[in-house]
Protein backbone atom coordinates (compact mmCIF):
# COMPACT_ATOMS: atom_id res chain seq x y z
CA UNK A 1 0.00 0.00 0.00
CA UNK A 2 1.11 3.57 -0.68
CA UNK A 3 1.27 6.23 2.00
CA UNK A 4 2.97 9.51 2.94
CA UNK A 5 5.29 8.48 5.77
CA UNK A 6 6.76 10.93 8.29
CA UNK A 7 9.86 10.03 10.27
CA UNK A 8 12.48 12.31 11.82
CA UNK A 9 10.88 15.37 10.15
CA UNK A 10 11.29 13.72 6.74
CA UNK A 11 8.25 13.09 4.58
CA UNK A 12 8.38 10.47 1.83
CA UNK A 13 6.00 8.43 -0.29
CA UNK A 14 6.31 4.74 0.53
CA UNK A 15 4.94 2.03 -1.74
CA UNK A 16 5.43 -0.99 0.49
CA UNK A 17 3.40 -0.18 3.60
CA UNK A 18 1.46 -3.10 5.06
CA UNK A 19 -2.24 -3.18 4.33
CA UNK A 20 -4.14 -2.02 7.42
CA UNK A 21 -6.13 -4.77 9.08
CA UNK A 22 -9.22 -3.62 10.99
CA UNK A 23 -9.57 -4.87 14.55
CA UNK A 24 -12.90 -5.82 16.05
CA UNK A 25 -15.26 -2.87 15.79
CA UNK A 26 -13.17 -1.13 13.16
CA UNK A 27 -13.81 -0.52 9.46
CA UNK A 28 -11.47 -0.53 6.47
CA UNK A 29 -11.85 2.62 4.40
CA UNK A 30 -10.47 3.34 0.92
CA UNK A 31 -9.44 7.00 0.91
CA UNK A 32 -11.00 9.08 -1.88
CA UNK A 33 -9.84 12.54 -0.85
CA UNK A 34 -7.73 13.97 1.98
CA UNK A 35 -6.88 17.53 2.96
CA UNK A 36 -3.57 18.94 4.19
CA UNK A 37 -4.03 21.13 7.27
CA UNK A 38 -1.74 23.26 9.42
CA UNK A 39 -1.37 20.48 11.99
CA UNK A 40 0.12 18.25 9.28
CA UNK A 41 2.58 20.98 8.36
CA UNK A 42 3.54 21.50 12.01
CA UNK A 43 4.09 17.76 12.48
CA UNK A 44 6.55 17.79 9.59
CA UNK A 45 8.33 20.70 11.30
CA UNK A 46 8.61 18.67 14.50
CA UNK A 47 5.72 20.02 16.58
CA UNK A 48 5.11 16.49 17.96
CA UNK A 49 7.30 13.38 17.61
CA UNK A 50 4.93 11.47 15.33
CA UNK A 51 6.10 8.60 13.16
CA UNK A 52 3.76 7.11 10.58
CA UNK A 53 1.30 8.05 7.86
CA UNK A 54 0.03 11.62 8.18
CA UNK A 55 -3.46 12.97 7.46
CA UNK A 56 -6.74 13.27 9.37
CA UNK A 57 -9.13 15.19 7.08
CA UNK A 58 -10.59 12.67 4.65
CA UNK A 59 -13.49 11.24 2.71
CA UNK A 60 -13.44 7.54 1.93
CA UNK A 61 -15.51 4.56 0.87
CA UNK A 62 -16.00 1.71 3.33
CA UNK A 63 -14.62 -1.59 2.01
CA UNK A 64 -15.07 -3.71 5.15
CA UNK A 65 -17.17 -3.00 8.20
CA UNK A 66 -20.84 -2.82 9.23
CA UNK A 67 -23.19 -3.81 6.42
CA UNK A 68 -24.98 -0.47 6.50
CA UNK A 69 -21.71 1.36 5.79
CA UNK A 70 -20.04 -0.88 3.20
CA UNK A 71 -19.85 0.91 -0.16
CA UNK A 72 -20.84 4.28 1.27
CA UNK A 73 -18.85 7.50 1.34
CA UNK A 74 -17.90 8.40 4.89
CA UNK A 75 -15.97 10.92 6.93
CA UNK A 76 -14.46 10.03 10.28
CA UNK A 77 -13.92 11.49 13.73
CA UNK A 78 -10.20 11.32 14.38
CA UNK A 79 -10.09 10.24 18.05
CA UNK A 80 -10.26 6.47 18.56
CA UNK A 81 -11.13 5.98 22.23
CA UNK A 82 -11.10 3.14 24.75
CA UNK A 83 -14.61 3.72 26.11
CA UNK A 84 -13.78 2.77 29.69
CA UNK A 85 -11.33 5.34 31.10
CA UNK A 86 -12.43 8.13 33.43
CA UNK A 87 -12.71 10.67 30.62
CA UNK A 88 -14.70 8.37 28.35
CA UNK A 89 -17.13 7.47 31.13
CA UNK A 90 -17.55 11.17 31.94
CA UNK A 91 -18.44 11.99 28.33
CA UNK A 92 -15.07 13.59 27.51
CA UNK A 93 -14.31 11.06 24.80
CA UNK A 94 -12.02 13.31 22.75
CA UNK A 95 -9.80 13.47 25.85
CA UNK A 96 -9.64 9.69 26.36
CA UNK A 97 -6.43 8.87 28.23
CA UNK A 98 -5.82 5.89 25.93
CA UNK A 99 -6.86 7.41 22.63
CA UNK A 100 -5.11 7.18 19.32
CA UNK A 101 -5.58 10.04 16.89
CA UNK A 102 -5.73 9.51 13.14
CA UNK A 103 -2.48 10.66 11.56
CA UNK A 104 -1.38 12.44 14.75
CA UNK A 105 -0.96 10.05 17.69
CA UNK A 106 -0.40 6.31 17.39
CA UNK A 107 -2.60 5.64 14.36
CA UNK A 108 -1.67 5.81 10.67
CA UNK A 109 -3.59 8.50 8.86
CA UNK A 110 -5.41 9.35 5.66
CA UNK A 111 -2.57 10.19 3.26
CA UNK A 112 -2.63 6.60 2.06
CA UNK A 113 -4.68 4.28 -0.09
CA UNK A 114 -6.58 2.92 2.93
CA UNK A 115 -7.05 3.53 6.64
CA UNK A 116 -8.83 1.95 9.59
CA UNK A 117 -11.03 3.64 12.18
CA UNK A 118 -13.63 2.44 14.66
CA UNK A 119 -16.93 2.06 12.83
CA UNK A 120 -18.57 4.24 15.49
CA UNK A 121 -16.36 7.13 14.32
CA UNK A 122 -17.70 7.07 10.76
CA UNK A 123 -20.46 9.31 9.40
CA UNK A 124 -22.11 8.73 6.00
CA UNK A 125 -21.77 11.67 3.65
CA UNK A 126 -25.13 13.00 2.37
CA UNK A 127 -25.65 12.71 -1.38
CA UNK A 128 -25.97 16.49 -1.61
CA UNK A 129 -22.37 16.96 -0.40
CA UNK A 130 -19.57 16.62 -2.94
CA UNK A 131 -16.49 14.59 -2.08
CA UNK A 132 -14.38 17.76 -2.23
CA UNK A 133 -16.69 19.61 0.17
CA UNK A 134 -16.95 16.66 2.54
CA UNK A 135 -13.17 16.78 3.03
CA UNK A 136 -13.80 19.90 5.14
CA UNK A 137 -16.05 18.09 7.62
CA UNK A 138 -13.38 17.66 10.31
CA UNK A 139 -12.17 21.29 10.37
CA UNK A 140 -15.74 22.57 10.05
CA UNK A 141 -16.70 20.45 13.06
CA UNK A 142 -13.74 21.97 14.92
CA UNK A 143 -15.09 25.42 14.07
CA UNK A 144 -18.51 24.47 15.43
CA UNK A 145 -16.99 23.25 18.70
CA UNK A 146 -16.74 26.87 19.82
CA UNK A 147 -20.53 27.07 19.92
CA UNK A 148 -20.65 23.82 21.89
CA UNK A 149 -18.44 25.44 24.54
CA UNK A 150 -19.87 28.96 24.79
CA UNK A 151 -23.13 30.63 23.84
CA UNK A 152 -22.83 33.13 20.99
CA UNK A 153 -25.77 35.27 20.00
CA UNK A 154 -26.89 38.55 18.39
CA UNK A 155 -25.91 40.63 21.43
CA UNK A 156 -22.27 39.50 21.29
CA UNK A 157 -19.50 41.42 19.56
CA UNK A 158 -17.08 38.81 18.24
CA UNK A 159 -13.62 39.07 16.67
CA UNK A 160 -11.96 36.31 14.63
CA UNK A 161 -8.20 36.83 14.32
CA UNK A 162 -6.70 35.03 11.33
CA UNK A 163 -7.79 34.37 7.73
CA UNK A 164 -6.37 30.88 7.31
CA UNK A 165 -8.50 27.85 6.56
CA UNK A 166 -9.84 27.44 10.07
CA UNK A 167 -10.37 31.17 10.58
CA UNK A 168 -12.50 31.35 7.44
CA UNK A 169 -14.61 28.41 8.58
CA UNK A 170 -15.04 29.82 12.08
CA UNK A 171 -16.13 33.19 10.72
CA UNK A 172 -18.74 31.55 8.50
CA UNK A 173 -20.18 29.46 11.32
CA UNK A 174 -20.30 32.39 13.74
CA UNK A 175 -22.01 34.58 11.15
CA UNK A 176 -24.96 32.18 11.33
CA UNK A 177 -25.54 33.15 14.98
CA UNK A 178 -26.34 36.75 14.06
CA UNK A 179 -23.56 38.09 16.28
CA UNK A 180 -21.79 41.38 15.57
CA UNK A 181 -18.84 39.77 13.81
CA UNK A 182 -15.52 41.14 12.56
CA UNK A 183 -12.82 39.02 10.89
CA UNK A 184 -9.24 40.27 10.88
CA UNK A 185 -6.65 38.97 8.42
CA UNK A 186 -3.67 39.89 6.27
CA UNK A 187 -4.70 38.61 2.83
CA UNK A 188 -7.26 40.58 0.79
CA UNK A 189 -8.01 37.60 -1.46
CA UNK A 190 -8.93 35.47 1.56
CA UNK A 191 -10.95 38.19 3.25
CA UNK A 192 -12.85 38.62 -0.01
CA UNK A 193 -14.32 35.12 0.52
CA UNK A 194 -15.92 36.41 3.72
CA UNK A 195 -16.98 39.73 2.25
CA UNK A 196 -18.84 37.78 -0.45
CA UNK A 197 -20.97 36.39 2.37
CA UNK A 198 -21.55 39.87 3.87
CA UNK A 199 -19.12 39.27 6.75
CA UNK A 200 -17.20 42.35 7.89
CA UNK A 201 -13.53 41.70 7.08
CA UNK A 202 -10.68 44.01 8.09
CA UNK A 203 -7.17 43.83 6.67
CA UNK A 204 -4.29 44.01 9.14
CA UNK A 205 -1.37 45.70 7.39
CA UNK A 206 0.91 45.66 10.42
CA UNK A 207 3.76 43.19 10.80
CA UNK A 208 5.52 41.44 13.65
CA UNK A 209 4.76 41.74 17.34
CA UNK A 210 4.41 45.51 16.98
CA UNK A 211 1.15 44.77 15.20
CA UNK A 212 -0.49 44.27 18.58
CA UNK A 213 -0.34 47.98 19.36
CA UNK A 214 -0.82 49.18 15.78
CA UNK A 215 -3.77 46.89 15.01
CA UNK A 216 -6.83 48.39 13.27
CA UNK A 217 -8.95 46.69 15.95
CA UNK A 218 -9.86 48.98 18.83
CA UNK A 219 -8.77 47.67 22.22
CA UNK A 220 -11.29 46.44 24.79
CA UNK A 221 -14.14 46.50 22.30
CA UNK A 222 -15.17 42.82 21.91
CA UNK A 223 -16.99 40.32 24.10
CA UNK A 224 -15.36 37.29 22.46
CA UNK A 225 -12.09 37.03 20.54
CA UNK A 226 -11.08 33.87 18.70
CA UNK A 227 -7.38 33.44 17.95
CA UNK A 228 -6.74 31.37 14.81
CA UNK A 229 -3.21 32.34 13.80
CA UNK A 230 -1.09 30.35 16.24
CA UNK A 231 1.25 33.32 16.49
CA UNK A 232 2.19 35.50 19.49
CA UNK A 233 1.19 38.63 17.53
CA UNK A 234 -2.25 37.19 16.78
CA UNK A 235 -2.72 36.22 20.41
CA UNK A 236 -1.80 39.72 21.55
CA UNK A 237 -4.26 41.34 19.14
CA UNK A 238 -7.05 39.04 20.35
CA UNK A 239 -6.17 39.66 23.99
CA UNK A 240 -6.11 43.44 23.64
CA UNK A 241 -9.43 43.43 21.79
CA UNK A 242 -11.33 41.99 24.76
CA UNK A 243 -13.39 43.98 27.22
CA UNK A 244 -13.20 43.05 30.92
CA UNK A 245 -14.76 39.62 31.58
CA UNK A 246 -14.46 38.79 27.91
CA UNK A 247 -13.65 35.35 26.51
CA UNK A 248 -10.52 34.49 24.56
CA UNK A 249 -10.82 31.29 22.53
CA UNK A 250 -7.58 29.61 21.47
CA UNK A 251 -8.23 27.66 18.30
CA UNK A 252 -4.68 27.20 17.00
CA UNK A 253 -1.86 24.72 17.22
CA UNK A 254 0.96 26.56 18.97
CA UNK A 255 4.29 25.02 18.04
CA UNK A 256 6.27 27.03 20.62
CA UNK A 257 5.69 28.66 23.99
CA UNK A 258 3.59 31.76 24.40
CA UNK A 259 4.29 34.67 26.73
CA UNK A 260 1.18 35.59 28.68
CA UNK A 261 0.53 38.67 30.82
CA UNK A 262 -1.26 36.75 33.55
CA UNK A 263 -1.81 39.85 35.65
CA UNK A 264 -3.85 41.44 32.85
CA UNK A 265 -5.94 38.27 32.57
CA UNK A 266 -6.64 38.33 36.30
CA UNK A 267 -7.37 42.05 36.53
CA UNK A 268 -9.76 41.95 33.58
CA UNK A 269 -11.23 38.61 34.76
CA UNK A 270 -10.87 37.09 31.31
CA UNK A 271 -11.89 33.57 30.40
CA UNK A 272 -9.30 31.59 28.39
CA UNK A 273 -10.83 28.72 26.47
CA UNK A 274 -8.97 26.04 24.54
CA UNK A 275 -10.96 24.47 21.70
CA UNK A 276 -10.27 21.36 19.61
CA UNK A 277 -12.39 18.74 17.87
CA UNK A 278 -16.10 19.19 17.29
CA UNK A 279 -19.41 17.61 16.20
CA UNK A 280 -19.59 16.01 12.74
CA UNK A 281 -23.36 15.76 12.31
CA UNK A 282 -24.07 19.52 12.32
CA UNK A 283 -21.01 20.09 10.13
CA UNK A 284 -22.37 17.71 7.50
CA UNK A 285 -25.76 19.40 7.74
CA UNK A 286 -24.23 22.81 7.08
CA UNK A 287 -22.42 21.42 4.04
CA UNK A 288 -25.58 19.68 2.75
CA UNK A 289 -27.67 22.84 3.04
CA UNK A 290 -24.98 25.09 1.58
CA UNK A 291 -25.00 27.44 4.57
CA UNK A 292 -21.20 27.28 4.67
CA UNK A 293 -19.11 27.47 1.50
CA UNK A 294 -15.86 25.55 1.42
CA UNK A 295 -14.96 24.71 -2.17
CA UNK A 296 -13.66 28.24 -2.97
CA UNK A 297 -10.98 27.50 -0.37
CA UNK A 298 -9.51 24.66 -2.47
CA UNK A 299 -6.34 25.96 -4.10
CA UNK A 300 -4.83 22.77 -5.51
CA UNK A 301 -5.29 19.02 -5.97
CA UNK A 302 -2.53 16.43 -6.24
CA UNK A 303 -2.50 12.67 -6.73
CA UNK A 304 -1.12 10.77 -3.78
CA UNK A 305 1.93 9.93 -5.89
CA UNK A 306 2.85 13.63 -5.78
CA UNK A 307 2.14 14.03 -2.08
CA UNK A 308 5.54 15.50 -1.18
CA UNK A 309 5.06 18.20 -3.83
CA UNK A 310 1.56 18.81 -2.43
CA UNK A 311 3.07 19.55 0.99
CA UNK A 312 5.51 21.98 -0.56
CA UNK A 313 2.58 23.73 -2.26
CA UNK A 314 0.58 23.84 0.98
CA UNK A 315 3.43 25.71 2.71
CA UNK A 316 3.46 28.59 0.21
CA UNK A 317 2.25 31.93 1.58
CA UNK A 318 -1.43 32.58 0.99
CA UNK A 319 -2.35 29.00 0.06
CA UNK A 320 -5.52 27.62 1.60
CA UNK A 321 -6.60 23.98 1.15
CA UNK A 322 -4.53 21.48 -0.84
CA UNK A 323 -6.21 18.13 -1.47
CA UNK A 324 -4.66 14.72 -2.08
CA UNK A 325 -6.46 12.17 -4.24
CA UNK A 326 -5.42 8.58 -3.54
CA UNK A 327 -8.29 7.19 -5.65
CA UNK A 328 -10.10 8.49 -8.71
CA UNK A 329 -13.58 9.67 -7.74
CA UNK A 330 -15.83 12.43 -9.12
CA UNK A 331 -15.74 15.65 -7.09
Amino acid sequence: MRGLWLQDRTLELRHNLPEPEPAEGEALVAVLRAGICNTDLELVRGYYPYRGVLGHEFVGKVERGPTELVGRRVVGEINAVCGHCQDCLAGRRSHCANRTVLGIVGRDGAFADRLVLPAENLHPVPEAVSTDAATFTEPLAAALEIQQQIAVGPSDRVLVVGDGKLGLLIAQTLALTGCDLVALGRHPEKLALLEAKSIVAVQDRTSGTAGATASPIAPRSFDIAIECTGSPAGFEVAHRALRPRGTLVLKSTYAGRLDLDVAAVVVDELTLLGSRCGPFAPALELLATGRVEVEPMIHARYPLADGVAAFEHAQRPGVLKVLLEPAAEPA
